[in-house]
């Protein structure tokens, strides 16, 4: 059977480790054990962190519409409650730049949802 020299893919997967990890502190950048831990730990990072992004901007997003609400005397849940119940479908994204850009007309989404 003929003999297989690794050399070749091995030096291959490891510069590709080790340019991934370029940045990183101290021996984390530079030595392959070291940067591959690391990557593989930034990796499973980004994966959570690309799902809480989306749960704080939600958080945000109703934050500053129950601010709005506030200004306009009605509770955040009301005005939910009332635009479920009117049927009207403006997510909360839309509202909350509603609410920081345009006030009169969140004011009168505002008093369609009471209505």
């Amino acid at each position: 059977m003929a003999r297989v020299k690794r050399g070749l893919m091995r030096h291959k997967r490891h510069k590709k480790t080790l340019e991934k990890a370029s940045g990183y502190f101290g021996r984390k950048s530079r030595n392959f054990k070291n940067a591959h831990e690391q990557v593989m730990k930034s990796g499973a990072y980004a994966f959570r962190d690309r799902r809480a992004k989306k749960r704080m901007f939600r958080r945000l997003w109703i934050t500053r519409i129950s601010a709005a609400c506030h200004l306009c005397d009605v509770r955040y849940s009301d005005l939910i409650h009332g635009m479920t119940a009117k049927g009207m479908q403006v997510d909360r994204k839309m509202l909350s730049e509603l609410a920081i850009a345009d006030m009169d007309a969140f004011k009168s989404l505002v008093q369609q949802a009471l209505a």
